[in-house]
């Protein structure tokens, strides 16, 4: 199965290694996966920021970079899930309509894609360790990803996944919400990082990196014994 990779700009730009093994993990599941080099945003920062019209020209070009009919995937809830859910208002009643519908039904999340599409939930993985699982905002309400992530998590071999409280709570990061409510965002992610910690987990583990770079630098700070992990880390390792 042919694969376009999307990697979203904080990826590319902070945690390459995410995607590098994500591509690891597909390759092994038999997908030919394929990377188009003139990629950039999907658009998201300048439409949450109220650019429409400028996010509008990211999106098309995005719609130009993966344009065919492979499935598209990301290991990005949040730039799935604006895919998704925002392409279609930002061109409704268009030319593109059709075109926008089309992209968003093949575009999928890592995870969803390995056990929706692939039909695999166990890719060999093993981590001898205890962790705990984040749902990211993006992938639990705007992609309904609950159960696969857990899925395949299950299947690590020496992994002991527990559940912590509140886990469908808001980490705080909010992409510029961040920025703009600085106090309530780090008391998010203490509540967070609190209650990921009352599980005595080794690591704490999510589909999206973003949110795991807001939870990091809260950890960091405060020299907390506990660290983050993509889901493709975790998936690539062990073999």
């Amino acid at each position: 199965m042919d694969v376009q990779l999307f990697i979203p700009c904080f990826i590319d730009q902070l945690y390459p290694t995410v995607a590098f093994n994500m591509v690891k993990v597909l390759e092994k599941a038999g997908c030919n996966v394929k990377y188009n080099t003139n990629q950039t945003c999907c658009g998201q920062p300048a439409f949450n920021a109220g650019f429409w019209g400028e996010a509008k020209d990211v999106c098309s070009k995005f719609m130009k970079d993966f344009s065919g009919a492979d499935y598209v995937v990301a290991p990005s809830a949040s730039c799935v899930g604006f895919v998704r859910n925002y392409y279609s208002k930002l061109f409704d009643n268009s030319s593109v309509h059709n075109e926008v519908k089309a992209l968003s039904d093949r575009t999928y999340e890592f995870s969803e894609f390995m056990v929706k599409v692939l039909g695999i939930d166990n890719v060999g993985a093993r981590l001898d360790a205890k962790a705990t699982y984040h749902d990211s905002c993006a992938g639990l309400r705007e992609c309904g990803i609950k159960a696969e992530p857990r899925q395949l998590l299950g299947n690590v071999q020496g992994l002991e996944l527990v559940e912590m409280k509140d886990v469908e709570t808001c980490c705080g990061f909010g992409g510029t919400f961040a920025v703009k409510f600085e106090s309530i965002s780090i008391g998010m992610a203490d509540q967070k990082v609190t209650n990921a910690i009352e599980t005595d987990a080794q690591y704490l583990i999510s589909t999206d990196m973003s949110c795991l770079m807001h939870l990091d630098g809260y950890i960091k700070h405060k020299g907390e014994n506990i660290k983050v992990l993509h889901l493709a880390d975790v998936l690539a390792n062990g073999w």
